[in-house]
């Protein structure tokens, strides 16, 4: 009997799903006989620290939360943030006679049910229920057919989880050591560091090279009109049979890579433009050939990131944002997938749509079909994709903002992918004359025209060339013949420089890391938000900048762990995973060739990826057990000439000339925003010849903290040096104590005495009559005072120290002045966050200009500005802060949490009330405490 049929004669059926939106869509499909709850993610893991691990492990295990020396064995814990919910899943559990795990199908989704299935411990019939899509059809089909847990995915998870635990926990440690504390070291990450790093190298090492060419107007003498123009531009392609130079023929070094092309320089092609301008030009030849482009397959998670980027200018992870919201509302199918693949029922509905709104001539006569391209494509989902078996247009949705905008550009994508050829004519033509000096000057111009739009009616696909020309784009030339005399209207020089390799955009090192087969598409927003959230990788616009740091860390991961950041093995690896999830390869001997190194002859094995001659390699943990030979010093510094270096220190970059304490020592900091490649002997110079820098002020002879005065991106200020052994980052990290200069100091004459007066700050001046506290403190704006959420400001910095309770009160006894205070305009509107669905705007604030949706601020960070910040950065950065914030609204539940803490007769309708009254909050806290959780593990 099914469980649909079994519903209908009584019980209670409790569904398990991984998100409350998503929950909330499910049981308005389910109706009477079921509960739908969410997990919220993941509700146990790898423990995040040693305290969390229990007592009767101890060493490694400890450490890594991992029992390396018994096959591997993972300690598993539930967090601290879901035990309530585990708790609240158990008590519905108790009450329910059958459980359906509705987890998503891939290996998270599964290792989620599994986990559940282990914590729960159900002594009730368990059903693995999956569905690619949230509609009534779909959720009443996946309960109606359930299937049983997949373990084979669930060990290839579990054996991805690990692999990252010992990447992470081993190397990150050398990272701490070596460069600075709080780094973090991911078998993907890095590598996706590497790349960034790589590339801007590249530019560093890159010299540009001049070229001119000629550009020519010719015309046919015959009246034009849009079909048929009357003249034509066309560009030097050759003097006397010899190629003019493009900008493809210089190497990186600015040298031509062949002498066969001739070389024009200004004052040549300016020469051979006048010799040119009496000559009587011809037609030579004119080439043409039938045009065709077939439609883009739909789209799948990285096609999907890379065009969202290009068109709406969404970043990977507000994509996957967006798009996470549209497939729990039921709006598209299955976001994260590797397919390309579009069910019968699908492709139905978008023939249907393609006659409907396009018409007949338009549709194929059979339904296309779109082989997988992506290699050990993870899961059979369907590519993304508008969801049901009848396809709603964008107006018919209701959705508004960011929502649309990405299932417009989806809804389009897959209707286009169902339509027929664009078809036309591409034609080339070559124009030739004699110069007065008897020279052969050949131009050649290109043109294309489309007689049938085809698919291109729907949809044409971006450029990550913002220069590029799309396929729609036409080039129409005249109808000339070979043989046919043209006349020569205009003929120009024109200088061209060649250009450093563009830096990569989330866009195309997603694009980059796919093509290298690394990682797996449904990390690759993670992957980026890692690197950028790190200070690996910073923003300016849409390109990922490296910082110096990340420059220190990769030559260290290079030099002494070039394997695990060597793109090949990374690939190997990941073909190996695949194996172990396809059953054709066993998860404890593949990982202690990894880890051990147990590899000798074997093949197919991680530890001896890339070698191929059969030797042994050492394992991950043979590698981070000799330290002794990274020069801590070497690794972070970087010549930039003139007996110039920049050095990675513990406070940042910085420029250096000759040694501390040698004469005529030099040292500068570098700005935290400036991009390595602009980093010339000629600004070293003149970071060098200012006078900034750390300044060593002192030791506190309270704390015995070093306390140095530094030059900031909000100007001068001084800060106390923390001891390596005091956590950074963490649920019990400790900031360090900061304050910005007086206007009147100067950081080469502020003392010891001055900087621990102004740390000291703000200080408590006294009370009012109603006992609120009133506080003196400095901000970016000057001196003011603060009695709960009424500042005032002051007349003088000195008064921060001397005023007196009397004249504070005195101050706030007058009528505010509301003229400064009165709301500013914002700098900038960015659109609609697809998160809380409020309108952001760039506002500036008393520590520089934030985004804000009115709920959540965000400072603009490095990199970041009002001019170039882009609307799906302003979504980043708000996410961002939300994740790490800590959930204070939740405490602000109070009357909800009594109402759940009162006891009744029957436990049943007291379980209820915890269940409703925690509900809104459990749901906010956890997420909120996950992310700031996976925010600080080293993997």
């Amino acid at each position: 009997m099914s469980p649909t049929s079994e519903t209908a004669h009584g019980g209670r059926r409790l569904v398990i799903v991984e998100s409350p939106a998503k929950a909330k869509t499910i049981k308005g499909y389910l109706g009477p006989g079921y509960v739908v709850e969410a997990s919220v993610g993941h509700i146990r893991d790898l423990p995040s620290g040693a305290a969390e691990v229990p007592e009767k492990y101890t060493g490694e295990v400890r450490r890594l939360g991992v029992d390396v020396e018994h096959d591997f064995q993972p300690i598993y814990v539930v967090n601290a943030d879901k035990k309530a919910q585990v708790k609240k899943l158990k008590d519905l559990l108790a009450e329910s006679d059958e459980l359906f795990l509705a987890t998503d199908e891939d290996r998270e989704g599964e290792a989620i049910a599994w986990h559940l299935q282990e914590v729960l411990k159900p002594k009730v019939p368990v059903h693995r229920m999956v569905f690619h899509e949230i509609t009534k059809d779909a959720i009443q089909a996946a309960v109606a057919n359930p299937r049983e847990l997949n373990k084979r995915m669930v060990d290839a998870q579990e054996t991805r989880r690990i692999l990252d635990r010992l990447y992470g926990y081993e190397v990150s440690p050398v990272l701490w050591k070596k460069v600075m504390r709080g780094l973090s070291a991911g078998r993907v990450q890095s590598v996706a560091t590497r790349l960034v790093v790589e590339r801007e190298r590249e530019r560093i090492a890159f010299r540009s090279a001049e070229y001119w060419d000629l550009t020519g107007t010719f015309s046919t003498g015959r009246a034009g009109d849009p079909s048929d123009p009357s003249s034509l531009t066309a560009r030097l392609a050759a003097v006397d049979g010899k190629r003019v130079a493009q900008g493809r023929d210089f190497g990186a070094d600015g040298r031509l890579k062949s002498e066969t092309v001739l070389h024009l320089d200004e004052e040549k092609a300016r020469a051979l433009a006048a010799s040119l301008a009496d000559t009587r030009f011809t037609v030579r030849s004119v080439e043409s050939k039938p045009y065709r482009r077939s439609p883009y397959a739909p789209f799948r998670t990285t096609t999907l990131q890379q065009e969202a980027s290009r068109k709406l200018g969404f970043g990977a992870k507000a994509t996957m944002q967006v798009a996470q919201k549209l497939y729990e509302n039921g709006f598209i199918t299955y976001m994260r997938t590797d397919s390309t693949v579009l069910s019968d029922t699908a492709v139905a509905a978008a023939r249907a749509q393609v006659t409907q709104l396009y018409g007949a001539d338009y549709l194929p006569e059979k339904p296309r079909v779109y082989a997988g391209k992506v290699k050990n494509a993870q899961e059979a989902h369907e590519a993304i994709r508008p969801s049901g078996d009848r396809f709603r247009t964008p107006a018919e949705t209701g959705l508004t903002g960011d929502q649309f905008k990405l299932y417009e550009l989806i809804w389009k994508r897959t209707v286009a992918s169902q339509m027929k050829d664009a078809t036309g004519n591409s034609v080339t033509v070559k124009i030739g004359g004699t110069s007065a000096d008897g020279r052969d000057a050949e131009f050649s111009a290109s043109g294309k025209t489309i007689t049938f739009h085809g698919f291109m009616k729907a949809y044409v696909e971006g450029a990550d060339d913002p220069n590029a020309e799309l396929d729609d784009r036409e080039r129409r030339l005249p109808q000339v013949a070979e043989g046919d005399a043209l006349a020569a209207e205009e003929i120009t020089a024109d200088g061209h420089a060649t250009k450093p390799p563009a830096r990569y955009t989330e866009a195309t090192l997603v694009k980059e890391l796919e093509e290298r087969e690394i990682g797996r598409p449904s990390t690759y927003a993670s992957i980026i938000g890692t690197i950028l959230d790190r200070g690996y990788v910073f923003k300016k616009g849409t390109a990922l900048v490296p910082s110096f740091l990340s420059f220190a860390v990769v030559n260290l991961l290079e030099k002494h762990f070039g394997r695990l950041v060597d793109y090949d093995f990374t690939a190997r690896m990941e073909d190996d995973l695949d194996r172990i999830a396809r059953g054709e390869a066993q998860s404890v001997p593949w990982l202690k060739r990894f880890y051990f190194g147990e590899g000798e002859g074997a093949t197919g094995g991680a530890a001896d990826a890339g070698n191929g001659d059969g030797d042994h390699l050492g394992g991950l943990k043979e590698l981070v057990t000799d330290l002794g030979a990274i020069d801590a010093r070497e690794i972070s510094s970087f010549p930039v000439g003139n007996d110039i270096v920049l050095r990675v220190g513990r406070y940042g970059p910085y420029v250096e000339r000759g040694e501390k304490d040698q004469e005529g020592h030099q040292r500068a900091d570098v700005p935290d925003d400036l991009a390595p490649d602009e980093l010339t002997v000629e600004y070293a110079e003149e970071l060098l010849a200012k006078p900034s820098g750390d300044f060593e002020l002192g030791t506190d002879p309270v704390s015995g903290h070093q306390i140095v005065a530094k030059a900031g991106r909000y100007g001068p200020y001084v800060t106390e040096i923390l001891p390596d052994d005091v956590p950074k980052t963490g649920k019990n990290a400790v900031k360090p104590r900061t304050a910005s200069l007086f206007k009147t100091m100067s950081l080469d004459t502020v003392t010891l005495e001055e900087a621990l007066q102004l740390m000291s700050l703000p200080r408590v001046v006294g009370a009012d009559a109603e006992g609120v506290e009133i506080t003196a403190q400095n901000g970016r704006y000057g001196p003011y005072l603060k009695k709960g959420t009424d500042s005032r400001s002051l007349t003088s910095e000195d008064q921060l120290f001397t005023i007196t309770l009397e004249e504070a009160l005195a101050i706030y006894a007058q009528p505010k002045q509301r003229g400064r205070a009165a709301a500013k305009p914002p700098l900038k509107e960015l659109g609609t966050d697809p998160v809380s669905e409020k309108p952001v705007v760039v506002k500036d604030g008393r520590f520089g200009p934030y985004v804000t949706d009115g709920e959540t601020n965000a400072t603009l960070r490095t990199g970041d500005s009002v001019e170039t910040i882009t609307p799906e950065r302003g979504y980043e950065l708000l996410a961002e802060k939300r994740a790490k914030a800590p959930a204070k609204k939740t405490a602000k539940k109070a009357p909800a949490k009594k109402t759940a803490a009162k006891k009744t007769a029957a436990k049943k309708t007291t379980t209820a009330k915890k269940t409703a009254a925690k509900k809104t909050t459990t749901a906010k806290k956890t997420t909120a405490a996950a992310k700031k959780a996976a925010a600080a593990k080293p993997e």
